[in-house]
């Protein structure tokens, strides 16, 4: 039994990545962001928190080392949007491990 939990574990370190990536409240918010409105401007995520542009930066780095947001240049400017696939992986591998957990009325017994 311990092999196969092993195993299972020394799967999981894309998708920890992901999570800890996802984990900072101004990295989620990026992604809400990005989710409303594709192709932001990095310099206008300063509007939306209150960090500043070089926190931002470090932020939208963070995202894009872990293949969440995607970046577009364009002369000096840099244009972001969400990563096709990482998003969708982990959302689905939550909702498979979401319906095996029992229903409300199967906690309260």
């Amino acid at each position: 039994m311990l092999g196969r939990y092993t195993r299972a574990v020394t799967e999981l370190p894309d998708d920890v990545e992901l999570l800890r990536a996802l984990a900072h409240p101004v990295r989620w918010g990026i992604l809400r962001r990005l989710a409303a409105e594709p192709g932001i401007c990095a310099c206008d995520f300063t509007e939306f928190f209150d960090v500043s542009q070089p926190t931002i930066s470090a932020h939208l780095k963070v995202l894009r080392e872990a293949g969440l947001v995607t970046s577009q240049r364009s002369g000096t400017t840099i244009c972001y949007s969400i990563a096709p696939g990482p998003l969708a992986r982990l959302g689905s591998l939550i909702t498979q491990m979401a319906a095996t957990a029992p229903a409300q009325a199967e906690l309260s017994s």
